[in-house]
């Protein structure tokens, strides 16, 4: 059974701390009242929770559009939350969901709401998911609200997709390239180097460069998983330590066309969220701090976080994203219109249009862009390697 930690009054004055041990909340506050005491305060404690859990510390996106739903299909056939979730328990094909099912549907029935439920494992579902979650539920659109979320996880996931698919074909190419380039100078030029010994002339500084590494790389072949090893921590260490990643963030935003990817995505992402909280009748102020935690860009994320600060203080929103100077005009006319027609929610929606157009065409130009400069790169290298090999014969044939 879980463990629950309380806080009760004790004779109307005197505060008491402790734990019990119930099936669920609605039993741990009658224990509490049969000890002679009033429960104010009644929480699943931290190692139950977690206990409780197991091995369900994140939800993937995939496993979030999952649940989200078949949860949706089946409140919306007018099945009750409770009976949806033992349902998901016991079917659901993805091992996380059917745990996650169990856990939700137990404590709901302990007499917790299903939005303060999963407002206990914001790092299962995200204060975005949490957030919208509880708007549909107070506002008795729940399913609509199911459907916004779908909707919006499912243009996440494509997003991601279409921007690691861009970056895939690149990323093959270096990776082959590398490896052709050590098979080269492991292999191939050490079985050259008595025949380019035997020619009188000094070799070409190319050939002698790449025999001497070859001859490094083979001797010194356990250099090459640690260079690898060193490499990708650096790279982890550069993505997870802030000061690290606020320079790349800084850096990235410099890069001609990688910048606007990185605009376009990060803005997609925030306009989406934006115009469904804002549409699900979440204030603006809260639908802006829910768009903001979808940034990935530190330096776009400071400055629009700025921009919330003004709007509390007055502003209004399309004057406040004005200030930052990052976000498109388009975009900033958009919303403009949409304040001053009272038409905000429609124009929203048509500017995540205008965003999504955007970033295909950023696609569609970088994927047409790779393929000649990676044609560049493998080029280079064959001609450095056939250089590297041909220019000592070239030297003896004009003896």
């Amino acid at each position: 059974m879980p463990i629950y930690s309380y806080e009760a009054l004790k004779a109307g004055k005197q505060i008491i701390k402790g734990e019990v041990t119930a099936s669920n909340l609605k039993d741990a506050r009658e224990i509490i009242r049969k000890m002679g005491l009033v429960p104010t305060r009644l929480n699943e404690s931290v190692d139950a929770k977690n206990k409780r859990l197991g091995s369900i510390s994140s939800m993937s996106l995939a496993e979030k559009i999952d649940f989200i739903s078949t949860l949706q299909i089946l409140l919306s056939s007018g099945i009750p939350a409770v009976e949806s979730l033992m349902f998901m328990e016991q079917e659901a094909a993805r091992k996380k969901i059917r745990e996650m099912s169990k856990v939700l549907k137990t404590q709901i029935m302990g007499g917790s709401t299903f939005a303060d439920t999963l407002a206990r494992y914001p790092s299962v579902f995200g204060y975005i998911f949490i957030g919208l979650f509880k708007a549909g539920e107070e506002s008795g659109e729940l399913e609509k609200t199911l459907g916004r979320i779908n909707g919006l996880l499912t243009k996440q996931a494509n997003i991601k997709a279409k921007v690691i698919g861009t970056l895939i074909y690149p990323a093959f190419v270096i990776v082959l390239a590398c490896v052709v380039t050590l098979v080269m100078l492991m292999f191939v030029f050490p079985a050259f180097k008595e025949m380019f010994e035997q020619q009188d002339k000094a070799l070409p500084w190319i050939t002698s460069m790449m025999i001497s590494a070859g001859d490094f790389l083979k001797q010194y072949w356990f250099t090459i998983p640690i260079f690898l090893i060193a490499f990708v921590v650096f790279c982890v260490i550069c993505y997870k330590w802030k000061p690290a990643r606020e320079i790349l963030d800084k850096v990235v935003l410099k890069v001609p066309l990688l910048s606007n990817l990185i605009l376009y995505s990060n803005y997609s992402n925030f306009l989406s969220v934006l115009s469904v909280s804002y549409d699900a009748g979440i204030p603006i102020v809260d639908c802006l701090h829910l768009a903001v935690i979808t940034l990935e860009n530190s330096v776009l994320k400071t400055k629009l976080s700025g921009a919330i600060v003004k709007v509390q203080q007055g502003l209004q929103v399309s004057q406040a994203l004005k200030s930052t100077k990052i976000v498109p005009r388009m975009l900033l006319f958009m919303i403009a219109t949409g304040e001053q027609s009272g038409r905000l929610g429609d124009m929203l929606e048509k500017g995540v249009n205008f965003l999504d157009k955007t970033l295909d065409g950023i696609i569609d130009t970088m994927t047409k862009m790779i393929e000649p400069i990676m044609l560049l790169v493998i080029g280079s290298i064959v001609l450095i390697m056939a250089l590297s090999l041909y220019l000592p014969l070239f030297q003896s044939y004009m003896q």
